[in-house]
């Protein structure tokens, strides 16, 4: 019998029912895939899973992922899940063999799951049509080889190992700031209270959603950690300025995968930097 113990919560660590269960379920998956013998990929995770826990399964930095099946064909062809807009996270999660807490997973390393996803349900090769940008009337297809991307650099020696939190000083206000990066967790907070406003939002026409996100990933102000006092903060006191350096930051401060390719122009023989288009076609491939 497969030994997963091990994935569960160290040191005391507090964790819920609904998790236990996800555990239990994808502790069952791996014995089950370990079992018959099915054929799996060891992903590397583009944090190598330093901004994790030491207590998470994901600290490991890496997630083994199963090939896809019809089974997970029936996943994403369900209305029901494409129309909630969660489609590709039960994807990801039928696939995922390793027991992770799915919520913890930071968006970089979804990312990389998904890349990964893509490639073990159908292949390599990723064709689209992409609008010349230096002759926009005409299209031109191409074929990117999704194995050939890479994790963006990063300087872990710049953080804190197994800490998802950073500090900063804002360069208008001078305020000090703490923030987290996002997590699935976190996003699926972010869009449930988004939705909570939808009458607000359609009676003023101000969408919250940038607001709200700022919310959550800001950790402290000045060293008060204290909810109200950082939504008042986000709402009245952070510049405009300020706000987009929090964002630079963030973007800085996030491992990611590098999804940007080099676009050659068929007409013109001038080239780009562009980012891999993603339509529809990426995981549900044309006939």
């Amino acid at each position: 019998m497969a030994q997963v113990n091990d994935n569960y919560p160290k040191n005391g660590a507090e964790i819920s029912d609904a998790q236990l269960k996800e555990l239990a379920l994808q502790q069952h998956k791996q014995a089950e895939v370990k079992q018959s013998k099915f054929p799996t990929e060891i992903i590397e995770l583009p944090s190598k899973g330093l901004l994790y826990p030491e207590s998470s399964a994901l600290s490991s930095g890496k997630v083994e992922m199963k090939y896809m099946t019809a089974r997970e064909e029936d996943i994403l062809t369900s209305a029901s899940l494409i129309k909630q807009g969660i489609v590709l996270d039960k994807l990801f999660q039928s696939l995922i063999v390793t027991p992770i807490d799915y919520n913890e997973l930071l968006v970089g390393d979804k990312n990389a799951i998904m890349i990964a996803a893509r490639v073990l349900g159908y292949g390599k090769e990723y064709e689209v049509d992409i609008t010349d940008p230096f002759s926009p009337e005409d299209k031109q297809k191409l074929v990117i080889d999704l194995t050939s991307i890479e994790a963006k650099e990063y300087d872990f020696d710049a953080i804190t190992p197994h800490e998802n939190e950073f500090e900063v000083t804002l360069p208008i206000s001078k305020r000090l700031l703490k923030f987290q990066l996002m997590s699935h967790g976190l996003e699926a907070k972010v869009k449930a209270e988004v939705k909570s406003q939808l009458k607000i939002t359609k009676a003023s026409g101000i969408d919250r959603e940038f607001s709200t996100r700022m919310k959550y990933l800001i950790t402290s102000v000045d060293g008060n950690d204290d909810r109200a006092f950082i939504n008042n903060f986000v709402d009245n006191e952070l510049f405009a300025q300020d706000s987009k350096f929090v964002r630079d930051q963030i973007k800085q401060k996030t491992p990611d995968m590098d999804m940007s390719f080099v676009f050659t122009s068929n007409i013109t023989g001038e080239s780009q930097v562009m980012d891999i288009p993603m339509d529809v076609s990426f995981f549900w491939p044309r006939a």
